[in-house]
């Protein structure tokens, strides 16, 4: 059987019920585009999470403080909420260690923040002037906080555009205006360009103000709740990671690492646990939308079942005059296998628009990548095989007289 003469009878076969191989098509379609959907928002997550991570700074290592661990005691309580850490701890990892690049304190906590009748709850950060270069924070007007500031305890803050969209308006230039956090008046010097967020994960929803200010007029505490860490590149990370670890704990007088008052996080190591998380809930969403394939699947070793019913005297008049028992099997699973890849190409385009409308209308990033789209024909052909093959295999074994006879 010539290849050409193949497709053409597989071609009108397909054609002699249209309605019926368009629902098996779209059982299909529905299947795939659902698969591409899943995979890609999936993969759109995970970048914007990276990204996100990766914003808030390179090479970074987050030292926060914990309540002592008992001896005996597995799990340490009130990790970031303890008052272990002090600008002495921070002054020692500069100093002292030669892995680092640089070095920002901080002291955080939300308060009310008030001006001309607005007023808004946010993130307050007191810092220092390395806190843009460890952070990735850029300036958009104005300027950050400087050493002087820290030094003199200045009442001057730099505010996030969510900030500044709450209390003074979009497109307002906030520099010069006055706002008051816990009733305390404090001269917007600064405004930081946009780095987007939601929720509490807003960075663009903060408000800088020197460590001293607001260890002195805000906590009423020398503690720290974050000392961040930049490492002078990516592979000094892991070993500037144990110096750190080894440094507090000769300074904190604690001998066992497992009753450390203190803990540190690898952004590296955030990357990857975040990655890992929104990779396996990609795969159980793509696995949750290959249920559809399955139903797709026998759908279409119904309806080849039912070609092969209603074309036995056809079957037995091919066999008849010579057609061998291959070629009828490669005939009917040539057939199934058309249906799948039709029904792949029109699910791929399917899933690309799901996508592309959730990212324009829902807000959430999508990513299709070119293995998605592989693996989805790949399925789609296996699919074809698999639920083509019995009846296909059927119709081959088929006795040609008895077939003939077939009402």
């Amino acid at each position: 059987m010539k290849v050409q003469d193949l497709f053409e009878e597989t071609y009108f076969a397909l054609l002699a019920n249209k309605a019926r191989t368009g629902l098996t098509v779209l059982g299909i379609v529905i299947g795939i585009g659902s698969v591409i959907a899943m995979i890609s928002l999936g993969q759109g997550a995970t970048g914007s999470i990276e990204s996100s991570i990766q914003s808030i700074g390179s090479n970074l290592i987050i030292v926060m403080p914990s309540f002592q661990r008992g001896v005996g005691t597995q799990v340490s309580a009130g990790r970031g909420s303890a008052q272990t850490l002090k600008p002495a701890d921070s002054d020692a990892i500069q100093e002292q260690l030669s892995l680092v690049k640089a070095v920002a304190p901080e002291l955080s906590g939300r308060y009310q923040v008030t001006t001309k009748g607005k007023n808004t709850n946010t993130s307050i950060v007191g810092t220092t002037a390395s806190y843009p270069s460890v952070k990735n924070v850029q300036i958009d007007i104005g300027s950050f906080i400087s050493d002087q500031n820290v030094q003199s305890s200045s009442k001057v803050a730099v505010i996030g555009p969510t900030v500044r969209d709450d209390l003074f308006g979009e497109n307002v230039n906030p520099v010069g205006q006055t706002i008051r956090i816990k009733k305390i008046e404090f001269k917007v010097i600064g405004l930081t360009k946009e780095k987007g967020g939601s929720g509490f994960s807003n960075q663009d929803d903060q408000i800088f103000i020197p460590l001293s200010t607001a260890q002195r007029f805000l906590a009423g505490s020398e503690y720290l709740s974050t000392i961040n860490v930049e490492a002078i590149d990516q592979e000094s990370m892991t070993e500037l990671q144990a110096q750190i670890t080894t440094l507090l704990l000769s300074r904190h007088n604690i001998s066992n690492s497992a009753l450390a008052d203190f803990s540190t996080m690898n952004q590296s190591d955030i990357v990857e646990s975040a990655s890992s998380i929104t990779k396996t809930l990609t795969m159980l969403l793509a696995a949750i939308a290959g249920i559809s394939l399955i139903v797709g699947g026998i759908g279409i070793m119904n309806m080849m079942l039912t070609n092969v019913t209603e074309r036995t005297r056809e079957i037995g008049l091919r066999k008849a005059i010579g057609a061998k028992r291959s070629e009828i099997n490669l005939q009917f699973l040539t057939e199934a296998v058309m249906v799948t890849f039709l029904g792949g190409i029109i699910g791929v385009l399917f899933g690309w628009l799901i996508s592309l409308g959730v990212s324009q209308f829902g807000g959430i990033a999508t990513k299709m990548s070119l293995s998605s789209v592989l693996l989805a024909f790949g399925v789609s052909a296996a699919i074809g095989i698999i639920f083509g093959y019995y009846p296909a295999k059927r119709a081959a074994a088929l006795n040609p007289i008895l077939a003939l006879r077939y009402e």
